[in-house]
């Protein structure tokens, strides 16, 4: 039996990949688990926002032990009861997901940490008062995966880089082509779906991505 690979903290992940069930095109969730540790993602957050709770809690199931034999942190979106009882790292939420609570610690799932989404500058404000653990930033570019939501721009992204004291991830539409840009802009974490998972080989794109994060960031909260 091999030897689980020490966690990363959260300010020493740089690349945030997905398990995307929209992104799967008939390939098993833990394979491209696998592809995406191997080729360098330090986080991984399972999605699948059309299955059925026991669906999610099953895929998490057989995600989770891969992601710990390779150090690499798991994320659930949307379930932080599944996320607390597969062992998750973190329960990612949105907006509208979080608008109940004030504070992350009202979700009482005890060692579970909280990612939240956010869209501009006062909805992060807001997201910090809650304590979260971490924030997303974007959408940055247009993206499928988000097809109403409009870009918040590398504004928002200069705009975080100025402001904010934790650990936070550029995500949204965010490919090898406009990578030096969010970089450029202040950014020295980012989350990749679709150009990584759309990929003729996830695992080497998702190699490429990380050595350009790494070269192309200059400092870290």
């Amino acid at each position: 039996m091999s030897r689980a690979a020490a966690m990363k903290s959260l300010a020493e992940c740089r690349l945030y990949g997905f398990v995307d069930a929209a992104y799967l095109d008939g390939r098993p969730p833990p394979a491209l688990a696998e592809a995406l540790c191997l080729g360098g993602a330090d986080i991984i957050q399972f999605r699948a926002k059309d299955w059925d709770a026991g669906r999610v809690l099953a895929t998490a199931r057989e995600l989770q032990p891969i992601l710990r034999e390779h150090g690499v942190l798991f994320v659930v979106n949307d379930h932080p009861d599944i996320a607390q009882s597969v062992g998750a790292d973190i329960c990612h939420l949105g907006q509208e997901d979080f608008a109940p609570f004030k504070n992350v610690r009202e979700l009482e799932r005890p060692g579970l940490r909280i990612g939240l989404s956010t869209h501009g500058p006062d909805q992060a404000r807001r997201s910090l008062a809650a304590n979260p653990d971490y924030i997303a930033i974007g959408p940055v570019y247009a993206t499928g995966t988000k097809p109403g939501a409009m870009p918040v721009t590398l504004d928002y992204v200069r705009w975080a880089a100025a402001n904010v004291a934790i650990p936070w991830f550029a995500i949204g539409g965010i490919t090898l082509q406009n990578l030096s840009a969010v970089l450029e802009a202040g950014a020295t974490r980012i989350c990749v779906v679709s150009a990584i998972l759309r990929s003729p080989d996830v695992r080497e794109t998702c190699r490429v991505f990380k050595e350009r994060v790494l070269e192309g960031s200059t400092g870290a909260v």
